[in-house]
């Protein structure tokens, strides 16, 4: 390959990754065509990309974006996956994949420039998304007010009911003075 076409590939490649802070890298090479093409198809909609290069010319695109986490685990056959909601999405969807099609392996990732390792890549994708976190802050944000309004509904609740309690109550009929 020439010069000037690795040097177009190379810019390609990053125009593609220009801007991702979250990428992992897998083995899909073992995948026969039909698997690895409904997978990719699969990911895709989930707006994860998944994108085979050869190694060199990746580590050539990765440093010149600053992303050079990588360069480690690009041995061998590749592929960098990036896209979803976030890393933890992205490693839950990749490990349910890894799951289910056994060829498939997780080599590692990288996450705002800090290297991950396979079993980190795992890990991450056992722990809560990005969602799940903000709605349990919000459950926790929340919870005094709850708590607030419900030590004052309550009395004030008990003394309301009792007043319309008297008030609904029929009047005695009033007895008549004579004199």
């Amino acid at each position: 390959m020439s010069k000037q076409v690795k040097e177009m590939l190379i810019s390609d490649i990053r125009g593609r990754i220009r801007g991702v802070r979250d990428t992992l890298v897998v083995d899909s090479s073992k995948l026969d065509a039909v698997t690895d093409n409904r997978m990719r198809l699969t990911l895709r909609k989930k707006s994860i990309r998944p994108f085979t290069v050869p190694n060199t010319l990746s580590k050539k695109a990765l440093a010149a974006e600053g992303a050079a986490g990588l360069d480690s685990l690009l041995e061998g056959p590749s592929t960098l996956i990036w896209g979803g909601e976030d890393i933890v999405a992205l490693s839950k969807e990749i490990a349910k994949w890894a799951k289910e099609l056994e060829p498939l392996k997780i080599k590692g990732g990288v996450s705002e420039g800090t290297a991950l390792s396979a079993t980190a890549v795992d890990e991450l994708s056992k722990s809560p998304g990005r969602l799940e976190l903000i709605a349990q802050i919000v459950g926790l944000a929340l919870s005094p007010g709850r708590n607030l309004a419900a030590a004052i509904l309550g009395p004030g609740g008990k003394l309301a009911g009792q007043i319309k309690a008297i008030g609904d109550k029929e009047p005695a009929p009033e007895e008549s003075v004579t004199t």
